[in-house]
């Protein structure tokens, strides 16, 4: 259950980290979009196994093949399947681990829940699934693009202790961490030289901006677009915290210097993040997602083995010292999404309401 995200643009996914491939469903896309895997493949390339150094060393091609809904280069409304081929599978890697409890992964969740799991990477437990959301991510933004004029870009703000002082996606694309601050790169190497001498992984920061949302997409109560930007990038493998705007620094300040000032000119601040009371504002939309460091760690451990015997655990295989580096286009995949919802339910719902006379610049926060 919960394999699909979305209402009025839904996306389903199916597939695990070491199955034959990983596929979507994507209904509800608008009709006469130009479309083709050209659009898919580039986000999909930088989320890619392979496609960093400082990354896992598993090497998949992620070529995306668009199986329907696309025809003469153009979407028919019709639901869009798209498929990627597992090609660099190595379960013997997990043998050792069928009967261990990995600490700080899902494996005794999924036995608790379904009394079967796949220990083959994590099954569908694993990153590799993102795959699917970025392909979709990646229709989506395209839509976001020609049909409303919305970008979305993020960037790593934060590596361990290392924490970047702006918010820069294009700096970021030039190098292999995805930092915002490039003149802070040396001390990541040499950070991740330090930690392939431990076996041990790191966490990250990365934000994720989007710009040109028109004001009165989301909805006050249940459909907050707050809250489903937050489920959207909450539900990313590894993430364990989600701000919006300025998020848990706000709980520090008065309302005095919180609140997001009007004057003639537009909007004097953007603490808030881009939304109020669940609903867009017409100001840059900001969310950040903290992502745990990978429990899949050379670093001996503590565990269960499923008789209920203390064992001692060594995750071996392929895996990131730090899953935030590849995680930026995820980010950007599942706002997308989520935005696409929001703009399509506002057509639908709101198509004949009378839009509001004034219209209030973002402004400069």
């Amino acid at each position: 259950m919960s394999n699909t995200f979305g209402e009025a643009f839904r996306v389903t996914t199916c597939g695990e980290s070491h199955g034959a491939a990983l596929a979507a469903i994507i209904d509800g896309c608008p009709p006469q979009i130009e479309l083709s895997e050209e659009d898919i493949q580039p986000l999909l390339d930088r989320r890619r196994p392979g496609s960093t150094r400082y990354g896992t060393p598993r090497n998949e091609a992620d070529r995306a093949r668009i199986i329907s809904g696309v025809f003469e280069g153009r979407t028919t409304g019709t639901p869009i399947g798209i498929i990627i081929e597992n090609t660099s599978q190595r379960s013997q890697d997990y043998s050792a681990i069928s009967r261990l409890f990995r600490p700080g992964h899902a494996d005794y969740t999924y036995l608790a829940k379904y009394g079967i799991r796949d220990y083959r990477g994590g099954g569908r437990a694993s990153a590799r699934e993102t795959a699917m959301r970025v392909a979709a991510g990646a229709v989506a933004l395209k839509v976001l693009r020609v049909l409303f004029n919305v970008e979305v870009s993020s960037c790593v703000t934060a590596i361990g202790p290392i924490r970047a002082s702006r918010f820069d996606a294009k700096a970021a694309l030039g190098n292999e961490f995805n930092f915002a601050d490039p003149g802070r790169i040396p001390e990541l190497k040499e950070l991740f030289r330090e930690l392939a001498k431990d076996g041990d992984s790191v966490g990250a920061v990365v934000e994720v901006r989007a710009s040109g949302v028109p004001a009165g997409w989301g909805s006050p109560v249940f459909g907050r677009l707050d809250a489903v930007i937050a489920s959207a990038l909450m539900g990313i493998n590894a993430v364990k915290g989600v701000e919006i705007g300025d998020g848990f620094a706000m709980a520090a300040m008065r309302g005095t210097e919180a609140r997001d000032e009007i004057s003639s000119k537009g909007f004097l601040s953007n603490h808030s993040g881009g939304i109020l009371g669940g609903i867009s504002s017409g100001q840059e939309i900001r969310a950040r997602m903290a992502l745990k460091p990978t429990s899949s760690i050379l670093a001996p451990g503590r565990t269960l083995d499923i008789d209920g015997s203390e064992q001692e655990i060594v995750t071996r295989g392929r895996h990131d010292p730090c899953v935030g580096i590849r995680a930026t286009p995820i980010a950007e995949a599942m706002v997308g999404l989520a935005l696409l919802d929001a703009a399509l339910q506002q057509k639908a719902q709101c198509f004949a309401a009378k839009p509001c006379a004034l219209v209030i610049p973002p402004g400069e926060g």
